[in-house]
């Protein structure tokens, strides 16, 4: 509708009007309200977005909640843009932070399940948390505007930063991160070829372990106190979160269609981490503090392969965001 010749107590009736909710039988609208004048003020402050002309009045400006310092109406839409810019940042650092530390509980609690030796130490979770997760969370922050965010209808006031969809989308992904974590400390002592090849029932009865007993490759009852199957459980967890730093660049465009290195910060904080990771397994003083060792090149073959199917997991939910975000439009 439109109306002409308001006076000032009408135009904020009509948006107090917008703003009445669905239960009370209003439209339960957003509403937005631009004016110059002291006869807008009133209509401004009862806005959810009161916008004022830089050359307005005073009074205009003080009860408006934005301002239009060049008077262009244009700069509304990349303020939205740039709003939704942040919001989307917001829920990438959110959920890489959260995917990754539910990864860590998983990994803690499966090992306490299966009966395993400790596999990541507290030091190693420490430095983790602390350090090789920080630089790629910090450079999530300056993700670029994803490829159509404008075209994309206002979400709801009421809309959740975390809904069950995305708590879903985590679990999922730290459910994998733990799996896979546990899983590469197993497969050294288990399945490396150039390991001790025992039976998992060996591993989980490591302390009853006969004191003559010998494995493959010539390994004896001392392999239980290698360093070399939490250096692979401390290399996959922080491969495979580089992996969902990358993934974390758009929550639901392809890696095809929106490239991680569309946030060169983010490829500099990912090699900065691994610089670091790399330190900690050549420094000397570093072994003895993570308990670490280095790794030969089958073993970063075989953990890459296994920290590579995180991005293929969240290519699958990325799709499925896709298609339930299309159905709800």
């Amino acid at each position: 509708p439109l109306f002409a010749r308001t006076e000032p107590i009408h135009k904020k009736d009509i948006v107090e009007l917008l703003q009445e909710p669905v239960s009370e039988g209003g439209p339960g609208e957003t509403a937005a309200m631009t004016g110059d004048g002291v006869n807008d003020a009133p209509a401004l402050k009862a806005a959810d977005i009161g916008v004022a002309m830089g050359s307005g009045t005073s009074v205009a400006q003080g009860a408006a909640k934005m301002v239009l310092a060049d008077d262009n109406f244009t700069t509304i839409v990349s303020a939205v843009e740039e709003g939704r810019a942040i919001y989307a940042n917001t829920k990438a650092f959110i959920r890489y932070l959260i995917s990754s530390n539910i990864g860590e509980v998983v990994c803690v609690f499966l090992a306490v399940i299966l009966g395993l030796p400790e596999v990541l130490s507290p030091v190693a979770l420490l430095w983790v948390n602390l350090v090789t997760d920080g630089l790629p969370a910090t450079a999530l922050s300056f993700n670029p505007a994803e490829p159509g965010i404008m075209d994309r209808p206002p979400r709801r006031r009421d809309e959740q930063l975390v809904d069950s969809w995305m708590l879903c989308r985590y679990l999922l992904t730290g459910t994998y991160v733990g799996v896979a974590t546990v899983w590469s400390y197993v497969w050294w002592y288990c399945r490396n070829p150039a390991g001790p090849v025992m039976t998992l029932k060996q591993l989980r009865l490591n302390l009853e372990a006969p004191v003559n007993i010998k494995f493959a490759n010539d390994f004896g009852r001392e392999v239980f106190n290698d360093k070399r199957p939490g250096t692979m459980a401390l290399s996959v967890l922080v491969t495979i979160e580089m992996f969902n730093a990358l993934n974390a660049v758009t929550e639901s465009k392809s890696l095809l269609q929106m490239a991680p290195w569309a946030n060169p910060y983010l490829i500099l904080a990912v090699a900065g981490s691994f610089a670091q990771h790399f330190l900690v397994l050549s420094w000397p003083a570093a072994e003895v503090i993570f308990h670490v060792k280095k790794l030969t090149v089958p073993e970063w073959k075989y953990i890459i392969a296994l920290s590579f199917p995180i991005v293929i997991l969240e290519e699958m939910m990325k799709l499925a965001t896709r298609i339930r975000d299309a159905r709800a439009q």
